[in-house]
């Protein structure tokens, strides 16, 4: 059973900077419903370490696509894992080119304006799976989608949805569907009829939308407060505002 060197060691523990991730063109994918996942999608998957337990349990996977495995201790994969505990898995994968999305007339697709918070990011990935949404482009300020954190909280949805990050202005300015953006003085989303295509604008978790995507806004959407709550989370607003976009359409 292999010992991770010092060198490989080193190297994973680098892949939890975007930096390096930047640099290597490559990062990392944990935890076994992510390894899961990633199996079954197009990612290149350069080297996967697991442990004997995940061996066992998903070996008939793993021979059906001719993965190539490497088993480590359970131990070793904890030490340089992001997550508190893995005793599972961990892949080092290639990132993708960041390219521009062809977007249907009658689609959807979630627009982000620096979102930062990577957990934020990883949910609103997995929601935008769970309703079908498989575009999102963000502001190059968002959060990497290749964060550690990011690709764990997307709970394997990192590998349906597509992203590309992007000037918002330059993007929006041309857009060819409505933008709808969430703002306290918009029209009730549980009583607004959505058009069968457009974009869902949403803004930074303290700042809101930054006044130069302001202008591009097609019609402002609100959800009624019913409550005493002060805000709600940008990931909880956008699944509710996607709920009620697949209700209306």
């Amino acid at each position: 059973m292999l010992m991770f060197s010092k060198n490989k060691a080193k190297f994973i523990k680098s892949l939890q900077i975007k930096k390096f991730r930047t640099e290597y063109k490559q990062f990392l994918v944990e935890g076994t419903k992510s390894i899961i996942e990633l199996i079954n999608s197009d990612f290149v998957i350069n080297e996967l370490f697991v442990t004997e337990k995940f061996l066992d349990d998903f070996n008939f996977i793993l021979q059906k696509k001719k993965i190539k495995t490497t088993v480590v201790k359970e131990n070793e994969l904890n030490n340089i894992s992001s997550f508190s505990t893995n005793n599972s898995a961990l892949a080092i994968c290639a990132t993708k080119e960041n390219e521009p999305l062809l977007i249907q007339k009658e689609e959807w697709v979630i627009v982000l304006d620096e979102i930062k918070d990577p957990g934020n990011l990883g949910t609103i990935i997995r929601i935008a799976d769970w309703y079908g949404i498989q575009k999102i482009i963000c502001a190059e300020t968002t959060a990497d989608f290749y964060n550690p954190k990011v690709i764990s909280s997307s709970m394997g949805s990192f590998t349906r949805v597509r992203i590309y990050y992007c000037d918002l202005q330059n993007f929006l300015a041309s857009a060819n569907l409505p933008v709808f953006a969430a703002d306290l003085e918009g029209k009730d989303v549980h009583t607004f009829h959505f058009p069968k295509g457009g974009y869902l604008l949403m803004g930074n978790e303290s700042d809101g939308l930054s006044k130069e995507v302001r202008k591009y806004i097609t019609e402002k959407i609100h959800i009624p407060k019913y409550g005493y709550a002060e805000s709600l989370n940008v990931a909880i607003a956008t699944a509710i505002i996607c709920d009620n976009i697949k209700r209306s359409c």
